[in-house]
């Protein structure tokens, strides 16, 4: 099926693998490290091997890192945009360490940068860190964002402008179903979905599709707001999950809604039901 969920490594790594069983999910994206601090997590080999073994005998069968927050290779303050290309760097090879294949990540905001400016401070910033990062095989996943604020990535035109720049095959893409609705992209019915994933594919290409995270979304069409929400809760219905959960069934899907109660359990319920 390859749906699963963001869960904590609060107390270990063993804690994502309780929770992932518990909830018998068989993929789920961490944070390798506290996500809103610049200071990195060195994995130590005895970690590595102890979370390779965990996997081995889990139903997972893939696991997502997600980049920290922090990063934000459009910067064009110096020091921001240092501690970013080094921070993207540093998860990289974390995840090499774990046996991750990808690590998700926001392109990032150029604040008064033009767009174009952003786009290219970010493809020069991943060039760099793929060359320190040598020929190791994670691929980082260009997330399509809400399109809030100066942020750029909310449109499939940006994604593809960076991939082209970069010209790796170690980057591919993340599809946020609440950030292409808040940016603009009306996938609440089967055609408007059908609409957007062939946008998708003309302008992106889906072999580029990694991972999905599915997100209701608190904000209107086109409203830029970054608020998920819980499964058929919000502003985008059943239809579109309805469309993802059977058309995509190939590709890992994530959910990223708040940690409430039992809400995990019921919008995996309501995801798993979807399926014809």
């Amino acid at each position: 099926m390859l749906l699963g969920l963001h869960c904590s490594i609060g107390g270990g790594f063993s804690n994502a693998f309780r929770e992932a069983e518990a909830l018998g999910v068989d993929t789920f994206q961490i944070f390798t490290k506290n996500q809103r601090q610049w200071k990195e997590k060195i994995i130590h080999k005895e970690e590595s091997i102890k979370f390779l073994d965990y996997f081995n005998t889990s139903n997972v069968k893939v696991v997502f890192s997600h980049a920290s927050y922090l990063i934000n290779l459009a910067s064009n303050d110096h020091i921001i945009r240092k501690s970013s290309i080094h921070a993207l760097t540093k998860e990289v090879l974390r995840c090499h360490d774990l046996h991750f294949p990808f690590t998700i990540l926001h392109p990032g905001a150029g604040k008064e940068l033009s767009k174009q400016e952003s786009i290219k401070n970010v493809a020069t910033a991943l060039k760099m860190v793929f060359h320190a990062t040598g020929n190791i095989r994670v691929k980082i996943l260009l997330e399509n964002t809400a399109g809030q604020g100066s942020s750029i990535g909310s449109r499939f035109e940006q994604i593809r402008q960076i991939m082209h720049e970069v010209g790796s095959p170690r980057l591919g893409i993340c599809f946020d179903t609440c950030h292409a609705f808040a940016a603009g992209y009306d996938i609440r019915t089967k055609t408007g979905l059908e609409s957007t994933i062939d946008d998708l594919d003309r302008i992106v290409g889906l072999k580029n599709l990694c991972a999905i995270h599915l997100n209701d979304s608190k904000g209107e069409l086109g409203s830029h707001l970054d608020r998920h929400e819980h499964i058929g809760r919000g502003k985008l219905g059943i239809v579109p999950f309805q469309q993802i959960m059977n058309s995509f069934q190939h590709i890992p899907k994530i959910i990223e809604t708040k940690k409430e109660g039992k809400m995990d359990a019921v919008n995996l319920s309501i995801l798993r039901g979807l399926i014809e």
